[in-house]
Parts: structure tokens; sequence; C-alpha cells
């Protein structure tokens, strides 16, 4: 008679435990909401990272660019100033 009355209390559901998976389910629900926000905002950030090395890559590379020009001009960069011939 005894595992008859084990069958019987393993069939019935306890209130207990369909509280228990109610309330697991909620929190599921609620932290499945988290990531989700997290993400959007990790998404964001990532946006704003790459707008700012694009950003610094371009003006490194105009100051790289105009630094070139401006000693082109005054003709430290070019050989062809040192190696001409004396006129005298």
């Amino acid at each position: 008679m005894a595992s008859q009355d084990r069958d019987t209390n393993n069939t019935s559901p306890d209130p207990h435990d369909a509280a228990n998976l109610a309330k697991a389910f909620q929190e599921l629900a609620k932290g499945e909401q988290t990531a989700a926000a997290l993400e959007k905002q990790l998404t964001a950030m990532e946006a704003k990272i790459e707008m700012l090395l694009a950003q610094t890559e371009e003006q490194q590379r105009l100051t790289q660019h105009g630094g070139a020009t401006a000693s082109a001009h005054n003709g430290s960069t070019t050989g062809q100033d040192q190696e001409k011939p004396d006129k005298t």
C-alpha cells in the first residue's frame, strides 16, 4: 500500500512547486529583458567607439598629411633644394 500512496502523491501537483515554477519563469523573463537592455546599450557604445576611432584616425591622417605638406613648402623634406649647385 505504501507504493500506491507514493504514486498518488507524485501525480498530484504540489501548489508550492507550481508557485516556484511560476516565479522562476517570471525571474527568467526579467533577466531576458535586462540582457536585451544591456545588449542595446553595448551596441550603442560600440557604435560611438567606432565613430570616435574613425574620427581619430582621420585627424591623424590629416595631421600627418598636413605636416608633410607644410614641410614640403618649407623645403625641409625635399632633397632637391639641398642638392642645388651654388651659382657663385
